[in-house]
């Protein structure tokens, strides 16, 4: 651990040429847990903060929670007993855990529940937590045993047989769909960790007891789906939560609010307002117009307007300064050395296609935002991103 300590900034494949060798030191172990903790550095900066824990190998590091949408996904419950079936890294055994007085963690690779229980004791050491480190099976598990839960989570494996990524629920392991009724009858609550590529309007069908749909986005790209069971007959809301720079802003609401709010549409104002991805992902296309008083720029075309905004706003701000035409000469001139943004929305052509085109690149604080208007005609805007979007 100490050769490891000592070489954290180094790059672990210069190590290993570097040594050949070191007395009692495995150096192929060493330059990965080195590389991991680089990762880890960023990814998980509490954990990395302790030199006693030991990081599994990259995949394992690139399938787990963050630190942040882990610390989030805390938020969402506690009690006294909590098992997680899907236990792998334990980042979201560790970090939920913590809000209960005894954690299971449950793991089917003997790898990860070796690791488990090394990480786990010493990160909840004087906790005073029960920790239960236990492998086998999830669905198995949860059929034999007599005990019963305040909160089951679980974070379903997304790979197939060909190591092919799985999105839809009845594909994951475990089938969370098909399990259900058998984890209601264990657990007072139910939370779901699913893809962002899962549609969230299939999901609820497969789940309609589900109380509450959290889309979890860090600096506007969305990380997570999650999916809360409280144990009420409550009707399910949506919550679209971007999380970065410091801050948190959720923009919450129904399906029933989406499908009966009225949106009025507007050529480009003064400002266009782009929702951050959570907000596009949870579908809250028409019910953030209303929200903000915005108008929509088309019904399929995902852009708002506005002359004035409300001071707070769940998405990027651009000023219009023009409208304008894709040509050389235009584009030469308002941008000489071919720096600036490229957004599409609604248009047929993408923005790699026109950078292609008209031979830019992004950079700078201005943006070309390409769309169709109210009336079916194509637009391309020039535009300044706000100072508040920044």
């Amino acid at each position: 651990m100490q050769f490891v300590q000592d070489h954290l900034t180094e790059d672990p494949a210069h190590l290993l040429l570097s040594h050949k060798s070191a007395p009692g030191i495995d150096l192929k172990v060493a330059a990965q847990q080195i590389a991991m903790r680089q990762k880890a550095a960023k990814k998980l900066p509490f954990w990395a903060s302790y030199p006693s824990l030991i990081f599994p190998p990259s995949l394992s590091m690139e399938q787990c929670s963050s630190e942040l949408t882990a610390v989030y996904k805390a938020k969402l419950v506690s009690g006294k007993t909590f098992i997680d079936l899907t236990g792998g890294f334990a980042v979201d055994t560790f970090f939920i855990g913590r809000n209960f007085k005894e954690i299971t963690y449950l793991e089917r690779q003997q790898e990860l529940v070796d690791l488990a229980q090394h990480n786990l004791s010493r990160l909840l050491k004087e906790q005073g937590i029960k920790l239960n480190v236990l492998h086998g099976e999830s669905v198995h598990f949860i059929e034999e045993t007599q005990a019963k839960y305040g909160v089951l989570y679980a974070d379903p494996a997304r790979r197939g047989t060909g190591n092919q990524k799985m999105y839809q629920l009845k594909d994951l392991e475990p089938d969370v769909t098909q399990n259900w009724n058998l984890f209601r009858q264990k657990a007072r609550v139910i939370l779901i960790k699913a893809s962002p590529m899962l549609d969230i309007q299939a999901a609820l069908t497969d789940l309609p007891e589900v109380n509450e749909v959290h889309v979890v986005a860090v600096k506007n790209e969305v990380k997570e789906l999650l999916f809360l069971y409280n144990g009420t007959n409550e009707k399910a809301k949506v919550i679209a939560t971007e999380l970065g720079n410091n801050k948190e802003q959720q923009f919450s609401f129904t399906m029933e609010e989406e499908m009966t709010a009225s949106v009025n549409y507007s050529l480009p104002q003064k400002f266009l307002v782009l929702p951050y991805s959570c907000i596009l992902k949870a579908g809250a296309f028409k019910s953030f117009a209303v929200r903000f008083g915005l108008s929509k720029l088309h019904p399929h075309t995902h852009l708002y307007t506005a002359n004035e905004l409300p001071e707070q706003v769940n998405g990027r701000i651009f000023e219009v300064l023009e409208e304008l035409k894709l040509d050389k000469k235009i584009l030469k001139a308002r941008f000489p050395d071919g720096k600036v943004n490229v957004l599409t929305r609604n248009y047929p052509i993408k923005p790699d296609l026109i950078k292609k085109r008209y031979k830019l690149k992004d950079g700078g604080n201005e943006y070309l935002i390409a769309c169709t208007l109210k009336d079916g005609q194509t637009s391309v805007l020039r535009c300044r991103l706000s100072q508040e979007s920044k």
